[in-house]
């Protein structure tokens, strides 16, 4: 017959006291999470050439220190993207990642706004959102879906 006992967790807070390397300062994007996710698909077109670079390297090497200089590309490209889309798409970007913090993120509850901004990045900036494995027509692209 089993026993019980007691759990015992730690307690306090951990904290990594090992510093960063000098060489991995660099700015960070500078959105939070709803903006980054509305503008996720036109990054992953976008910066596609740094991403595979990055990805590439990781799988040669597991130290994170390895691909430094790969990861600040990624992350120069995505800030790049992020100011052409708000020189540009500004209104109907800010209106598509409103609608996801207002939907817990959920892509489904905001397909109006992001036809908006997938038309305006598209003639604005010549990028279509391409969903990866996507076989039939793209869910963002259906006339009759359920939730609209």
């Amino acid at each position: 017959m089993a026993t019980s006992r007691e759990a015992s967790l730690p307690t306090g807070t951990f904290v990594d006291t090992t510093p960063a390397p000098a060489e991995a300062a660099h700015p960070e994007v500078g959105t939070t999470s709803a903006p980054l996710k509305s503008a996720a698909f036109f990054i992953g077109s976008y910066c596609k050439d740094y991403n595979e670079d990055f990805m590439l390297c990781k799988n040669e090497n597991s130290d994170p220190a390895h691909c430094l200089k790969e990861g600040r590309k990624v992350t120069r490209c995505a800030m790049d993207l992020i100011t052409k889309l708000r020189e540009n798409c500004e209104k109907e970007w800010e209106a598509h990642y409103k609608c996801l913090e207002k939907h817990n993120q959920e892509y489904y509850a905001c397909r109006k706004p992001e036809r908006t901004l997938n038309e305006c990045v598209f003639s604005k900036l010549k990028l279509e959102k391409v969903i990866p494995g996507a076989s039939n027509t793209p869910i963002h692209l259906r006339e009759n879906t359920i939730y609209n």
